[in-house]
């Protein structure tokens, strides 16, 4: 990787970070949409909902210290986390395989990725993660959840026979409802799974044992 490729990717995502910035004018309108109904992703469909700075290059780091070849990322949106995780799979001679449920997020999520020079290092897939990840059949170094938060769990539990050794889970936004049934499950199978909240209680990192 030459320093070219890493100003790239920065430079990348500078923008997006900076654009993500709005974010809470895109919500706000999100939220009138379902002021009168439950909450759709399609309410989102303009939004970022990105992780932080901090938590993309926690998660880079975490990625290239493990080795970490075979990264699975649940909720791609506009494609600022693929790209931290792309670029620790770029220093991992890894894979980032993603998946986002709206058409649009998708799509400019891949034109994102290809402006940080990453394209070869992701496959992004578009469709409910239930479909797109079901025949998933290689073993998963990294696990990030961080798409519809009813769908952790159920997700999670779908991957789970594809989790090795020291396979790592980063879940985003365990403060907020509906995530609670993945905080029971992982916290309950403590011989299993070794948990602990970071970012003051916005994350987990769960290792399998």
């Amino acid at each position: 990787m030459n320093i070219y490729e890493i100003n790239t990717t920065e430079h990348t995502l500078d923008i997006l970070n900076n654009d993500a910035k709005k974010d809470f004018i895109r919500i706000g309108k999100g939220l009138v949409k379902s002021a009168f109904r439950p909450m759709q992703p399609i309410d989102f469909k303009h939004t970022y909902l990105p992780v932080s700075r901090e938590q993309g290059q926690v998660m880079r780091q975490l990625i290239v210290e493990n080795d970490c070849k075979t990264i699975v990322e649940f909720g791609t949106s506009f494609g600022i986390s693929t790209i931290y995780l792309a670029d620790a799979a770029r220093q991992t001679s890894g894979k980032v395989v993603t998946t986002e449920l709206l058409e649009n997020k998708a799509e400019k999520a891949t034109h994102n990725i290809e402006d940080a020079g990453l394209s070869d290092y992701v496959d992004v897939r578009i469709g409910d993660a239930m479909e797109t990840l079901k025949h998933f059949d290689k073993p998963i170094d990294f696990l990030f959840l961080d798409g519809w938060k009813d769908l952790y769990l159920p997700l999670f539990k779908l991957l789970e026979p594809r989790f090795h050794k020291n396979t790592l889970i980063y879940a985003d936004n365990m403060d907020m409802s509906g995530t609670h049934n993945y905080a029971s499950y992982v916290l309950e199978k403590g011989n299993v799974y070794s948990t602990k909240s970071i970012h003051n209680g916005k994350a987990y990192l769960t290792k399998y044992l």
